[in-house]
Order: structure tokens, then C-alpha cells, then sequence
């Protein structure tokens, strides 16, 4: 181990806490270390951040971070300081006489990490500031804002690349994103003259995160029933409207809920005031559309519900993972039904992009409804979707895997729907197809002469809804082919014949099982926990998973560390942190001992 690496190791214990580094990390980090431009995928909550933080504290010089949002800024910037880290940040939310003061400080080196917005590499003086010091690097955090082809492209983070070049110094460049189809890392790499040994992939699974699909359920009861179980639990619904998230968050609050909420259409005060509830724990529900979320590295969000599909499946696995930061088991909610569709639609329809563009977004639209109808593994449907390496076949905790009761065979009415399609000619959506087999005797029928067709009514003992949901299922299980556009038609994939010909069976599962979890720590302990990082939080004017973690509250239940030599054995705790809340979290766990007993459960 050479001395560079040896000392990130070091850093990685006394500043962070953590004995070990997490897939994938220590391999990036050598990258950077070595002056080489790096491209770090890795999902939400995998530890992007120690990829650069690490690095930049071991390397000598300043790290520009290049963050896309205000909020993600203050947060890593939060956070760093609270580990006796010199950070800072520059945005549209200071002075002019503040921005000038602290480029004053970063000439002077007083910062190891600057975090600063895409515009700033437009200005001028902050150009001449940074050609006037060391750099350490300089980082893109969110990369696949760069790419064209990514979910949520940025044409300013595009821009940076020309002014980059222009800098007197060359650094290394380091880019780092949850979300990345093979599209966008090949442009990413482009952009950025990053070569393939350079690039770390270290795959989209997370097992603490248990998927979960629910169709035709009446939502409003069972986002009651759920979080009415889940209390203290942090978690975030979000509504793909404003409208929605205003309704829902009404609602909420006129049950009894501690809820915020958060859009585009509030002022940038209420925003601001509603994330900092969220964040200090002063509410545990977060309503909100998709401008909340980005950059917020709130660990203990314990679930996620979506209201409505989203767009795409990289919007829905971006704003997913932002449940179980922390390591700890999380659930990720999808609240399906096939009306939900129709406004995703509408807004693709109704946006500016051109026609090529659109096209591409009803293809990613038509992957997402997808997942809402497989019958295959959730995170395996996902991993498919980014081409992830992962071998995982079946992760056994969504709803999916969870599955439970005999296979039951629907070969024959599989058999009735695909000759069907085949009879209309290949050129029909799932709607004229589901009419079709119902025995629907609307006007397009007839106009069409389908009420002559063999397959006319076979299936008119079903619902219509349902006819086109088991439609949708044989898409998602690839029996039919689906060609994509506004509206969509459907055909015969290669899967169908066997099918046709009774060579292959198609087996369909019923019920489904919750899933049971097995929490091995003191949980009155945990509240009390909570109660005293709260308080301590709320003294130092920062977010409680700031002081610590979820996880490591947990451990703290598990191991009842009552010395400095035992509580710095526990993730989480560095020198720093030992220094700042040790001692209160050393008496508190003693006091709840002198009161309770230590095994206790």
C-alpha cells in the first residue's frame, strides 16, 4: 500500500469513522490519487461522496465541487464541517459582499473543498480566483447532468467544459452519478476524456432497499394505513403534479399528520422552511413533486411513495434511493394505476422538445409502465434496465419475489390474447385489443369488423381493466412487443410462438406477503437516542443525521459503548464526532442503563 493510499485510509477512520471501504470506493480513489481523469457510477446512498471527500483531504491543493442544486451544496457542506472539514460554498443565496469574501479565503487556501453551481465557471473573477491556487481536482457531482442523453441533462453543466479547458492548470476530473445508462456513461467519458480503466461501475443493487408495486389500490387509504404504522418513521411521497402534492399534503395535515410540503409553484421561503422541517426531523412526511430530493443526503428516510409513475425509470430509481442512506432496510413504494399513464403522456406531449426527443421519452415512459406490471424480480427488472453487470437473478424482498401460493396457469387465456393481436393485424393498442376480447360493441369495433373475429368476446367473463392489465403483464414478460410513440400499437415478440403452439407455458402468481423484518436492537433505547441527537441537533442548528446516522444510533443500542476506546469502534464515530457528542451519548446510554437495565428488549 503506498503512502497516498495509506493515508486515505487514515482519513477514512479518523475523520469519517469508518474502518473499511465500501465497493468500489478505495478503487476510485486510488484513480485520483494517481492524477487520472475517473468516472465513479455507483447507486444512491453507495458513498459517491468519501469517492472525492477522501482524495481531497489526502491531496494537497483545493477540490471544486460542482453541484447542481443549492440544497445539495449546503448539505455536503454541512456535513464536511461537522467532521472539522474547512468547506464552503458559492451561490446565488449570498452577498455580493459574502461571495467576495470567500473568494478572498479560497486565494488565500483557506478551504480544502469549494462546492459551487455550473454558472459560476461563467464568472470571470471566480475563473481568475481558482487559475490562482492549487487544485486538488475538480468534480462533477450529478455527471449525467452533462449528458444529452441523461434523465436530467443541464445545458450550463455542459458549458463548464470549454471554460475547464481554458484554465492555466490541468487537474484531474472526477465524475460521479447514481444513475447511468450505458448511453450516458460512453458520453460522460467522451465529454470528459475519461478513458475505460478509469471507469468504476459498481452496479445499481442496493439490499436494503425492498421494492414494492401496488395496483388498483385506493391510494388516500393506504398511504393512511401506512404511515399510521410507520409514526416515527421519515419518508417522502411524491406526486407528479402540483396540484397532487398540495391535495395530498391537505389531506395528510387534516388527518393528524406532521407533514411538509414541496414545488415549483411555492416561493423559495416555503421551500426553504419546509425541507428544514423535513431535515431536522420536525416533520417525518415529506409530500413533494420531483424538484425535492436532489442532493439531499438525509440518511434516515425510512421509505418512499410514489403517488403516480414517474416518467422514467431513472427518475424513479434516483428519487427511490433516496430511502436507506444509511444502510438500514427501507421500502420503495409504487402506488400503480394504468390512468396515471395518461399524464405522463400529456406532459411529454406538451413539453418543448423535439420530436426525436420525444420519441426516446415515450420509449423510457413505456419501460416504467412496465415495471408496474412484471411479474419478474423488481430489482432485477431495474438492474436490466442500466445493463448492470450483477448476477443477482432474484433479490427476495419485493413484492414480486414475495410472492406466495401455487403458480397458476394462464397458458390458455395467454394463448387467446396473442392470437388476438395477431388477428387485428399487429396494428392496435392494449385498449382496442382488451375491447376486442371482451366483446365490446362500440362503434370502433364495428367500424373495424373485429365483432367477426374468432376471438371476439373469449375472454368477456373478465373485466375490461383487467383484460388490459394481463395485456400489459404478457408485454412486461416479453411475449408482446410494443412499438413505442404516443400511441403505442402492439405485436408478436419472438417469445409468442411457443407460446402459440403450446411448447411453453406461461404461469402467473396471486398473492402477496409483507415483508417481515428483524430489528436485533433495543428500540426504547433507540427513541431515547433520537430524542438526544434531536436536541443536540437542534443546538447546533444542523440536521440530526448530521451528529449521527440511523445505523449508527442502532449500533450504539447493539454494543452500549460506555468508553471513548468502545464507542470509536462503532461506524460513524471518527475522532471528530467522538469529541463533539461522545460524552452525551456515553451518559445518556449509561442513564437509560441505571434506569432500565442494558437487556432489556
Amino acid at each position: 500500500m503506498n503512502l497516498l493510499v495509506s493515508k486515505a485510509h487514515d482519513i477514512l477512520k479518523t475523520i469519517f469513522g469508518f474502518t473499511s471501504f465500501r465497493s468500489g470506493q478505495e478503487t476510485v480513489i486510488r484513480h485520483i490519487l494517481d492524477g487520472h481523469h475517473t468516472l465513479a457510477v455507483m447507486p444512491t446512498g453507495g458513498g459517491k461522496s468519501l469517492c472525492y471527500q477522501v482524495p481531497g483531504l489526502v491531496l494537497d491543493g483545493t477540490a471544486i465541487i460542482i453541484s447542481p442544486l443549492i440544497s445539495l451544496m449546503k448539505d455536503q457542506v454541512d456535513s464536511l464541517q461537522a467532521n472539522g472539514v474547512p468547506a464552503t460554498f458559492i451561490n446565488s443565496t449570498l452577498s455580493q459582499t459574502e461571495q467576495k469574501d470567500i473568494l478572498e479565503k479560497i486565494r488565500h487556501s483557506t478551504y480544502k473543498f469549494v462546492y459551487v453551481a455550473p454558472e459560476r465557471f461563467e464568472s470571470f473573477e471566480f475563473i481568475q480566483t481558482i487559475n490562482s491556487i492549487q487544485l486538488s481536482f475538480i468534480a462533477f457531482d450529478e455527471a449525467h447532468c452533462i449528458s444529452q442523453w441523461g434523465h436530467d441533462f443541464r445545458p450550463s453543466y455542459r458549458s463548464i467544459i470549454e471554460n475547464i479547458k481554458r484554465l492555466g492548470t490541468a487537474c484531474p476530473l472526477v465524475a460521479l452519478t447514481a444513475t447511468a445508462t450505458d448511453r450516458v456513461i460512453y458520453d460522460i467519458q467522451s465529454l470528459l476524456n475519461i478513458r475505460p480503466e478509469y471507469v468504476t461501475n459498481t452496479g445499481f443493487h442496493r439490499d436494503n432497499l425492498h421494492f414494492r408495486v401496488e395496483r388498483g389500490v385506493k391510494k388516500s387509504e393506504f398511504i393512511k394505513q401506512y404511515v399510521s404504522a410507520r409514526s416515527q418513521d421519515s419518508g417522502i411521497i411524491y406526486a407528479p403534479t402540483r396540484k397532487l402534492t398540495d391535495q395530498v399534503y391537505s389531506w395528510l395535515m387534516s388527518n393528524g399528520f406532521r407533514a411538509a410540503r414541496y414545488h415549483a409553484g411555492m416561493s423559495e421561503e416555503e421551500r426553504s422552511t419546509a425541507q428544514n422541517l423535513f431535515l431536522q426531523d420536525d416533520v417525518t412526511i415529506m409530500v413533494a413533486t420531483n424538484a425535492f430530493g436532489m442532493g439531499i443526503n438525509k440518511s434516515n428516510v425510512r421509505y418512499i411513495i410514489h403517488y403516480g409513475i414517474p416518467m422514467n425509470i431513472e427518475s424513479y430509481y434516483q428519487e427511490a434511493g433516496r430511502a436507506g442512506r444509511d444502510g438500514e432496510d427501507s421500502e420503495c413504494i409504487l402506488l400503480f394505476a394504468a390512468n396515471d399513464v395518461q399524464l405522463q403522456k400529456f406532459l411529454i406531449e406538451q413539453s418543448s422538445l423535439e420530436v426525436l426527443k420525444k420519441e426516446q421519452e415515450y420509449e423510457k415512459l413505456h419501460a416504467m409502465v412496465q415495471y408496474g406490471y412484471t411479474n419478474q424480480c423488481l430489482q432485477r427488472y431495474i438492474l436490466d434496465y442500466f445493463s448492470d453487470p450483477n448476477q443477482l437473478k432474484r433479490c427476495g424482498t419485493c413484492s414480486n419475489c414475495l410472492k406466495s401460493g401455487e403458480l397458476e396457469d394462464v397458458t390458455k387465456e395467454a394463448q387467446m390474447v396473442l392470437s388476438c393481436v395477431k388477428r387485428m393485424g399487429e396494428r392496435f393498442g392494449v385498449s382496442m385489443t382488451a375491447k376486442v376480447l371482451k366483446g365490446s360493441s362500440s362503434q370502433k369495433i364495428r367500424e373495424f369488423g373485429f365483432e367477426k373475429l374468432s376471438t371476439y368476446g373469449l375472454l368477456s367473463h373478465y373485466r375490461e381493466a383487467d383484460i388490459g392489465t394481463f395485456i400489459q403483464q404478457l408485454i412486461a414478460d416479453g411475449y408482446l412487443d410494443v412499438e413505442n410513440g404516443k400511441y403505442p400499437t402492439i405485436k408478436l415478440s419472438n417469445r409468442a410462438l411457443p407460446v402459440l403452439k403450446g411448447e411453453e407455458k406461461v404461469w402467473h402468481h396471486a398473492r402477496v406477503q409483507e415483508v417481515k423484518k428483524n430489528e436485533n436492537y433495543n428500540e426504547d433505547l433507540f427513541a431515547y437516542l433520537r430524542g438526544l441527537r434531536k436536541k443536540l441537533a437542534d443546538q447546533s442548528g444542523i440536521p440530526p443525521y448530521i451528529v449521527f446516522s440511523d445505523a449508527t444510533l442502532k449500533d450504539f443500542c447493539r454494543m452500549m459503548p460506555l468508553t471513548k476506546e468502545q464507542m470509536l469502534q462503532v461506524k460513524g464515530v471518527g475522532e471528530r464526532k467522538w469529541e463533539e457528542y461522545g460524552e452525551y451519548f456515553i451518559n445518556g446510554i449509561q442513564a437509560f442503563i441505571d434506569q432500565y437495565g442494558s437487556d432489556e428488549s
